[in-house]
């Protein structure tokens, strides 16, 4: 029985989901956000924000009444049965945490390696991605409280750097850059960045996958969700607005993944260059701490309930942590070996249809577990379009990742069919609540 000193609080269950929301992409995504939304990228923040609510709403209601470290693929399971498609799911789900601890590596080494004084080269970039990998491995292996604490100081100094960007720049804001504009063009390059950058948002989620070791998880998950999404967009908000009001439109898309760091030039000069490098390595840091986490329990709780292979919850060698390790291992795998900038688009397809399935789960749980439905079909819709906007941009911008992403979709079904071929492991509807008499 876990006692209140080993469990997350408030503070530190906020501090999962915003330390993975605001991970590396806050100091990567302007130049890219400029070029499709240019003075829009503000509204395009609000947007994505308001859409991140309507998932948002399903995951807190669900969450407060189905505790499971599984977190979304628990309330999946509940709707639909454990079965080949919940199962090829889950492994999907997964998946995209080892694939995200690798991308997060990998960042860390990008900003770190320039701020020493000896040549970038490929062995030093491993040892790093390595070094930070196992940190906070050794960090997990010390239990959830000692996570929740570190994840909540590591939170606190980068959103500080952050604001402090804010705070020194909002005084220099041109404000002309920053008005919207409502023609045509600007309006489908609104409509194509909020798709994409929606997915800026998804580490909200994370918070259900600590359900099991959070404080009153009943009041204390949907707080924690709806708290961390408004924290991390007016940070978003308040940081797009610095940058589009110092540093004039073209220039900001020229700058590409440094985008931020040019921002801060005009008011802070070359100094502002170690602030923002400083600001991301503690934004990846803190993200990895809280992925490596999630995952970790991820791989542990779907495995102790029969949806993942055994081998995810063998306690031989490793106590109840081999989840941890084996998901830590992977990372590193991936890290070292892998070029995953092109996967990246792919976790966040996958990440789309885990949505779109915590929705239709809540509609089909709603007179059980309770839930407004016109807010739950209004974010079928919403998520539904959103997605078809993110697959065509995909499919007008990058070919191989469109076909990639319905490759892994497929593929994830014939290794699931595979595996249940090979262990012998049938079909069953474990702790199918539907609430309507039984009926899907």
């Amino acid at each position: 029985m876990k006692t209140d000193s080993s469990l997350l609080t408030l503070p530190q269950a906020i501090s999962l989901a915003v330390g993975t929301m605001i991970g590396a992409s806050i100091f990567s995504i302007f130049g890219l956000g400029a070029q499709l939304a240019g003075q829009n990228l503000v509204l395009v923040f609000l947007l994505s924000g308001g859409v991140s609510l309507l998932v948002a709403y399903s995951y807190a209601t669900l969450g407060r009444r189905i505790v499971s470290d599984a977190g979304p693929m628990e309330f999946i399971i509940h709707a639909f049965g454990n079965n080949l498609l919940t199962g090829a799911l889950s492994f999907l789900f997964w998946f995209t945490y080892v694939i995200s601890i690798g991308l997060f590596a990998k960042g860390f080494a990008g900003y770190f390696l320039p701020l020493l004084p000896v040549p970038r080269t490929a062995g030093l970039e491993s040892m790093v991605e390595v070094a930070v990998i196992l940190a906070f491995t050794i960090l997990g292996i010390r239990g959830s409280a000692a996570v929740g604490r570190a994840e909540f100081w590591i939170v606190l100094i980068k959103v500080g750097v952050l604001l402090l960007f804010v705070a020194l720049g909002i005084w220099t804001v041109q404000i002309d850059r920053v008005v919207p504009r409502f023609d045509p063009e600007s309006l489908r390059g609104t409509l194509n960045a909020t798709a994409i950058f929606f997915l800026s948002y998804m580490g909200f989620g994370l918070v259900t996958n600590a359900s099991e070791h959070i404080q009153n998880p009943e009041r204390t998950v949907p707080r924690a969700i709806y708290l961390s999404i408004g924290i991390v967009t007016l940070v978003y908000i308040g940081v797009t607005l610095v940058a589009l009001g110092n540093l004039p439109l073209p220039e900001l898309i020229k700058a590409e993944d440094f985008a931020l760091a040019e921002a801060a030039r005009p008011f802070l000069g070359q100094g502002g260059y170690l602030l923002v490098s400083w600001g991301a390595l503690f934004s990846i840091a803190s993200a990895l701490n809280a992925t490596l986490y999630g995952g970790a329990n991820v791989a542990y709780a779907l495995a102790r309930d029969g949806v993942l292979p055994a081998t995810f919850d063998r306690k031989l060698w490793f106590g109840s942590m081999e989840g941890l390790y084996l998901t830590a291992g992977l990372g590193m795998v991936f890290a070292l070996l892998f070029d995953l900038n092109g996967i990246a688009s792919i976790t966040s397809s996958v990440f789309m249809v885990i949505y779109l399935f915590v929705l239709v789960s809540h509609w089909r749980m709603r007179r059980l577990h309770g839930g407004n439905p016109l807010i739950i079909l209004t974010g079928v819709v919403v998520i539904t379009l959103v997605f078809v906007v993110l697959l065509r941009h995909q499919w007008e911008t990058d070919r191989t990742a469109f076909t990639m992403t319905w490759l892994v979709l497929g593929g994830s079904l014939i290794v699931e069919w595979g595996w249940r071929q090979l262990s012998h492991r049938g079909m069953h509807r474990r702790g199918r609540d539907t609430g309507e008499s039984g009926q899907p």
